[in-house]
């Protein structure tokens, strides 16, 4: 039987539906290279602030027995430096460009920049990144999200993307729902980011096993799968004209399937790529489409958003 693994949406193809998520293998050219070399369908750089930012202290990430936790603190080499290799970027295969300002008016410069440029890349907008000491995350403040996006909207008059904060109540899936359907340009959302303020203590030690913020740091891996497909098909239900990128816990062929049949358009992966390397693109590419042959699928669509509840 004949499989098809590609993905076309948004006026682009991918030959998988598997890329890294941001903040794995993408802060620095070599890593990005690396992925666009790799078996992914897509390649996403490291969400960029407008300097170059040295991140939080180490160590800042550690690999636990059900995934990882950190606290990286936007590590980063500055918008200029993705915008350059956006430039040079001369591939088939799709690039987006993750974008975390540090205030509003700073992703609107990076953004600004973007759109004169008119690159050939998709901006992630990160509503959610959980490890900036004194800096909320913007998607669980539903108003300010509004006029933010409203404001990006304004000034980047093209296609974008929101990565999203993991939520837990029916009442916030569809209050933010309610914002994103608002804007018809932003056409999608990656779920989710780490699952935020976690701690893991070592026994032996007894301590905190990151040092910024006390030992508190984004959960991933075997921790958030469950949360990560819950916002996959929450929100692939209620944002019916966009599109919905899944993230959280994918280690192998069947976390992949997973999140496709709760809704996801396409899959990253964090933790895993972070400990295996982009041979993992390889592997589990391998091991989604053994499933899809054992199951009798040919396409990604034929079982795309079509999880069976009880």
């Amino acid at each position: 039987m004949s499989l098809n693994l590609s993905v076309s949406w948004l006026g682009m193809k991918m030959s998988s539906p598997l890329f890294n998520a941001s903040g794995v293998y993408c802060r620095t050219r070599e890593e990005l290279e690396q992925v666009r070399r790799s078996a992914a369908g897509a390649v996403v750089t490291k969400s960029c602030t407008l300097e170059p930012r040295a991140g939080n202290p180490e160590p800042r990430y550690r690999r636990t027995a059900l995934g990882s936790i950190n606290s990286m603190g936007l590590p980063n080499e500055g918008y200029r430096y993705y915008l350059d290799y956006a430039q040079a970027y001369d591939d088939a295969k799709p690039l987006f460009l993750s974008v975390s300002g540090m205030t509003l008016d700073d992703t609107l410069t990076i953004l600004t920049e973007l759109a004169a440029l008119k690159l050939p890349c998709l901006p992630e907008v990160n509503l959610s990144c959980p490890n900036l000491p004194g800096k909320p995350q913007l998607g669980y403040d539903f108003a300010a999200s509004a006029e933010a996006l409203e404001a990006i909207s304004r000034r980047y008059a093209r296609p974008f993307g929101v990565k999203l904060p993991p939520y837990f109540d029916p009442a916030h899936f569809a209050a933010m729902a309610a914002v994103l359907n608002a804007f018809p340009l932003l056409r999608f959302v990656t779920c989710i980011n780490s699952v935020g303020n976690g701690l893991v203590i070592d026994l032996d030690s007894e301590s905190a096993v990151i040092k910024p913020k006390g030992g508190l740091g984004g959960l991933g891996g075997d921790y958030v799968l469950p949360t990560a497909l819950a916002n996959v098909r929450e929100f692939a239900v209620l944002l019916a004209d966009k599109h919905v990128i899944g993230c959280g816990g994918v280690k192998s062929g069947a976390e992949a399937f997973m999140h496709i049949l709760a809704g996801a358009t396409a899959v990253q992966v964090g933790t895993c790529l972070h400990e295996e390397g982009v041979s993992a693109f390889d592997r589990i590419e391998a091991e989604l489409a053994a499933i899809m042959q054992a199951k009798g699928y040919q396409r990604l669509e034929d079982f795309r958003g079509r999880l069976k509840t009880l």
